[in-house]
């Protein structure tokens, strides 16, 4: 399941995200990248020891963690410290997989969700699409600045090479509760039909047996 998340950030906090990385310091992207990641990898990455870091990242996940399709769709466990990846005229990210399982000192996760939240617009750049390769043909996303799309991690994935300007984007993944992501795609639609029912009919029996349901199959398949 690829779902949309439309306006994770704000005209505000993007334009506070743009004056803080204005001055930061990038490094090169294969520096967090798997061995077979490293050779198709070619962009660059804030400084994991940037002063801008926590400004950032309470600025950027605070937002995330507070959207509703997020938190619907992705039913996280755990988030990781996004990264802030930018990618100049000339570079790109080949066909890859991102890790099962990530982390560092002892605290581990597995990488069941992908998500990506663009930083500035889509005409400031050529090309930089994110292509996510599926049993029903690959889907490339450019979406507006302050959108961001979320995606199976398990999924081949690449970034086009970008032909003029400057793609800047922040880079996360969750662990889910659930981590079947078409357990996950069936859960997103009910809780879809569960919320409308809410709204419209919240005394009727049907909605209560919907949210019965749904809250049931989130005991019976959530992993923690």
């Amino acid at each position: 399941m690829m779902l949309r998340l439309p306006a994770v950030l704000d005209p505000n906090q993007l334009d506070t995200v743009h004056k803080l990385l204005a001055d930061a310091k990038f490094v090169d992207g294969k520096l967090s990248a798997g061995q077979m990641a490293q050779r198709v990898k070619h962009n660059q990455e804030l400084d994991k020891g940037a002063k801008q870091m926590d400004l950032l990242n309470n600025l950027v996940m605070g937002a995330l963690v507070q959207h509703p399709v997020y938190r619907a769709g992705a039913l996280p466990l755990r988030v990781a410290a996004p990264y802030y990846a930018r990618y100049k005229s000339g570079m790109a990210y080949g066909d890859h997989l991102d890790n099962p399982i990530m982390g560092a000192d002892g605290v581990l996760y597995r990488s069941d969700i992908a998500i990506t939240v663009f930083l500035n617009e889509p005409d400031q750049y050529d090309g930089g699409e994110l292509v996510i390769r599926t049993a029903f043909g690959d889907n490339a996303v450019k979406f507006a600045a302050g959108d961001g799309v979320m995606y199976p991690a398990s999924s081949l994935h690449h970034v086009n090479k970008v032909t003029r300007g400057e793609r800047l984007v922040a880079v996360t993944w969750v662990q889910s509760l659930v981590r079947d992501p078409a357990r996950r795609e069936l859960l997103y639609e009910l809780h879809q039909a569960r919320e409308k029912l809410l709204r419209i009919s919240p005394d009727a029996g049907e909605t209560t047996q919907v949210n019965t349901a749904y809250m049931n199959l989130i005991r019976m398949w959530g992993d923690i």
